[in-house]
């Protein structure tokens, strides 16, 4: 065999090894959508859903006892355009799913509304929960000027929580569910 076969085959065998690895298989097309930015007399405030979050095997995992988390991270930008543009706020926004396998009882909680649970009965109603952001105030519309080009970037990510040391060694395919959008800009003018 040739050194240039050889290396044809090892490069193949990276092909084959990355096509049907457990991340990409599992690779969701999880996206925010129905973005709306707002505001009240007081705050900005912003609305979003994430879509395609919750693939059968994370349903499972949850169902199982595994605990879910969603994180939101949300910046605010002033564009200045031949400047960088300056970050006014910078949120990250967290929701907890998790399953009590004696009361059938799914338990949400948001870290932007205090962190205070959520009991619903089905996995829709969860799902839900953990996948809507409504009313989340970005910043105060004093810390704004009129006229002035602003952008929000917002990305959701969804992992599991910290497991104890030594099931990490256990249950080394939790990690494979991990699901994350790309980043998504809305520019306005206030």
């Amino acid at each position: 065999m040739t050194k240039k076969d050889y290396v044809r085959k090892i490069a193949m065998l990276f092909c084959i090894l990355w096509l049907v690895s457990p991340r990409h298989i599992c690779a969701q097309d999880a996206r925010l959508e129905n973005i709306i930015v707002t505001n009240t007399q007081q705050d900005l405030l912003l609305y979003l859903n994430v879509e395609d979050a919750f693939p059968p095997k994370i349903e499972k995992a949850v169902n199982s006892g595994f605990p879910a988390e969603f994180s939101f991270f949300i910046n605010l930008y002033r564009v200045r355009g031949l400047w960088l543009d300056k970050q006014i706020g910078d949120i990250t926004a967290t929701h907890t799913l998790k399953y009590n396998n004696l009361k059938k009882k799914y338990i949400v909680t948001r870290s932007w509304q205090g962190d205070k649970p959520i009991v619903v009965s089905t996995f829709k109603e969860a799902q839900k929960l953990m996948t809507e952001v409504d009313s989340l105030i970005i910043a105060p519309l004093k810390n704004l000027k009129k006229g002035n080009h602003y952008q929000i970037r917002a990305k959701a990510e969804l992992s599991r929580l910290t497991l104890p040391f030594y099931l990490h060694y256990v249950l080394f395919f939790v990690s494979f569910w991990d699901v994350e959008t790309d980043w998504y800009a809305i520019d306005f003018i206030y």
